[in-house]
């Protein structure tokens, strides 16, 4: 165990006090992992538009003050009671589509829709006890999505951690626990397009370019990306998009341009 464990942690972390209100730079008290979770130190996450949406409340039922992030990169600090699969040092990514490997749907290959760890976005606490393991001068802040990532310390369940090569540079990998897993795994595990085939891929952001990538895993003869940004295409070719449409240069709508080059 690190020189930390089983201590609360000060920690600086980017609060959302109110909804579509600046996050503000606190210092929290990080509290140590209950029995089936896991404290990470996070070195490096990226903004996905996920924690905007939710930032913003729109929509949805708001909760505040609250930590958001999901895309993360970072090294176990230390692990609750049970946890024998995870120990400090490992290199990890946060996943807020956990696993707990037990129940019908993480046996099924069909199905990634853990009973205990699904996405629940009002859930603000921990499973174990209830309880929030964020917490600024004795006032409890909300986790989100089970990760929490814009702090420099986090608690999450085991279930929603994935260990990975202490070589892959977190700076770049920090983005597979989120767009790039839902991009290319909704190629591969949905679409699951044949061999040959042709494939079009609507925005070529970090979603957009990982679904390129999966047809071209795929094998699709030709990759089709659509975009308002003609220079998003160079860019694209590196993930396999072999044409590009920009919907500003037709007059009718997208689908009939494809149909006029299959003709």
């Amino acid at each position: 165990m690190s020189g930390t464990a089983g201590q609360v942690i000060h920690c600086r972390a980017a609060v959302a006090w109110e909804a579509g209100k600046p996050l503000v730079i606190e210092q929290v008290e990080v509290a140590p992992p209950q029995a089936m979770e896991v404290r990470l130190k996070i070195l490096y996450t990226s903004l996905c538009h996920t924690d905007v949406y939710f930032w913003e409340a729109k929509g949805q039922n708001p909760l505040f003050p609250r930590i958001y992030g999901h895309e993360a990169g970072g090294i176990v600090e230390s692990v609750g009671e049970g946890v024998t699969d995870l120990e400090p040092g490992d290199h990890v990514l946060p996943i807020f589509t956990g696993e707990c490997k037990e129940c019908a749907h993480c046996k099924s290959e069909e199905s990634n829709m853990c009973d205990l760890l699904r996405i629940n976005t009002d859930r603000g606490v921990m499973l174990s006890d209830g309880k929030s393991r964020f917490s600024i001068k004795g006032q409890p802040i909300y986790h989100f999505l089970g990760t929490s990532t814009f702090s420099e310390y986090t608690v999450v369940h085991v279930g929603c951690v994935a260990k990975i090569n202490p070589l892959a540079p977190l700076d770049k990998v920090c983005v597979i626990s989120c767009g790039i897993s839902t991009g290319l795994g909704a190629m591969v595990n949905v679409a699951k397009p044949p061999k040959g085939s042709t494939v079009a891929v609507f925005g070529l952001g970090a979603v957009g370019l990982s679904a390129a990538e999966g047809a071209r895993i795929a094998g699709a003869s030709r990759i089709i990306g659509v975009d308002l940004n003609p220079n998003r295409f160079q860019e694209a070719k590196k993930f396999g998009v072999t044409e590009f449409v920009n919907p500003k240069d037709h007059n009718k709508p997208v689908q009939e341009v494809y149909d006029k080059w299959r003709s």
